[in-house]
């Protein structure tokens, strides 16, 4: 199965992810910190990452910038794990880069569920809730380029 990058500084939730991961069949790398899980991202890019937001060092947020920025780790999916439920959050998650985001308290099995979508959309290149905020190549040609043109009279 995939290789899956945890960090989650609870360790109770980290444990229970781990678990529920390795029932799947995926192979766990888990963190408690941000910098940790950045470090070996960059190392051995994982087959998916999966970010608590609130971390100390470095948060899941800037985790999923970073992972962005670099065209070695740029398509990682992620998965983004919070406590953070206000729609500024979550469009602050997806903008980040964020391919989902799960509100906690989640059930485990929509967790591997959730999972599961994510590493199918990435096998199959389907186009992520993040793909969808940016403009296609198309849009971003036509509309730096487009004018106007008035209406015909009739």
């Amino acid at each position: 199965m995939a290789t899956v990058l945890l960090a989650e500084d609870d360790a109770d939730i980290r444990f229970l992810l781990t678990f529920k991961l390795k029932k799947a069949g995926h192979q766990v790398r888990a963190f408690g910190d941000g910098l940790s899980a950045m470090a070996d991202a960059r190392e051995h890019p994982p087959d998916l990452a999966v970010l608590d937001i609130m971390m100390p060092g470095m948060s899941g947020l800037e985790v999923c910038r970073e992972l962005r920025k670099d065209p070695a780790t740029a398509k990682i999916p992620v998965i983004l794990l919070t406590a953070l439920a206000q729609e500024a959050d979550v469009t602050a998650g997806f903008a980040a880069g964020a391919d989902d985001y799960i509100v906690k308290p989640f059930s485990p099995r929509d967790f591997t569920m959730r999972v599961q979508a994510v590493l199918a959309r990435a096998q199959t290149g389907a186009q992520t809730p993040s793909d969808l905020t940016q403009p296609l190549p198309a849009q971003r040609t036509a509309a730096a380029s487009s004018t106007v043109a008035p209406a015909p009279h009739s």
